[in-house]
């Protein structure tokens, strides 16, 4: 796809994650957000928006090398006191008392990796929101092609947690509603310009991928891949 339609495939999409309002107010209360927050794959930074927007006193940073979703994210701060900046979140080093890694599991090689190196930026007394997929059911070798051989299920990536030194200090999954708006936000803006553009030269690769997409999701993952969300301490 061109870079038009590469920009305007997520603008539908409150966040790029299986998450509610309500189920993000959940999370962001359980972090006792104070000082600095750090959001390493932050894409546009909505969490981080929303964090700093309810907090007062609180400085956010938003680290993701995706150039679009950090322009976005820049045009929202809207004079709160968030800085985004174009970096890898693997290698990222600035420590903080707060950090959100949402999704961004696959930026470090896995997600035994991630948390690993996560605990090297949050210090001891801080607190990690990590959001990660897992699988929820035996998944398919269809659904393996689609997200790999490295996705654990959810008693396994609480161990990993566990084996990099963190404490488990809230759990909670995407439920299925959760799970169907943020796969169909995910194609609504390509929907909708398909439909308003026909008879353009792209709409026959865009009509293609939609369909794919939403084949791969309600025959080969949805209800086999699930997210979770932990709020962890060191």
């Amino acid at each position: 796809m061109d870079d038009e339609l590469n920009a305007l495939r997520r603008t539908r999409m409150r966040w790029n994650t299986p998450l509610s309002e309500a189920h993000a107010e959940l999370l962001l209360d359980r972090m006792t957000l104070t000082g600095t927050v750090t959001d390493l794959g932050c894409g546009w930074g909505e969490l981080l928006l929303r964090a700093v927007a309810r907090t007062p006193g609180l400085r956010g940073v938003g680290v993701d090398t995706e150039v679009t979703g950090l322009e976005r994210g820049r045009a929202a701060v809207a004079g709160r006191d968030i800085e985004f900046v174009e970096a890898d979140a693997a290698t990222w080093e600035t420590p903080a008392e707060r950090v959100f890694c949402v999704g961004a599991s696959h930026a470090f090689g896995s997600s035994r990796a991630a948390l690993e190196r996560l605990a090297t930026v949050v210090p001891p007394g801080g607190r990690l929101l990590y959001g990660d997929g897992f699988w929820a059911a035996p998944p398919a070798p269809a659904a393996v092609g689609i997200f790999g051989e490295d996705v654990l299920t959810l008693p396994d990536l609480l161990g990993a947690a566990g084996a990099a030194g963190w404490q488990v200090l809230h759990l909670s999954v995407a439920d299925q509603l959760e799970w169907d708006d943020f796969e169909s936000t995910s194609r609504a803006a390509w929907q909708e310009w398909v439909l308003a553009h026909p008879a353009d030269p792209r709409a026959a690769e865009v009509r293609a991928w939609l369909g794919e997409r939403l084949r791969q999701y309600v025959g080969d993952y949805r209800g086999v891949l699930g997210f979770s969300y932990l709020v962890l301490g060191r």
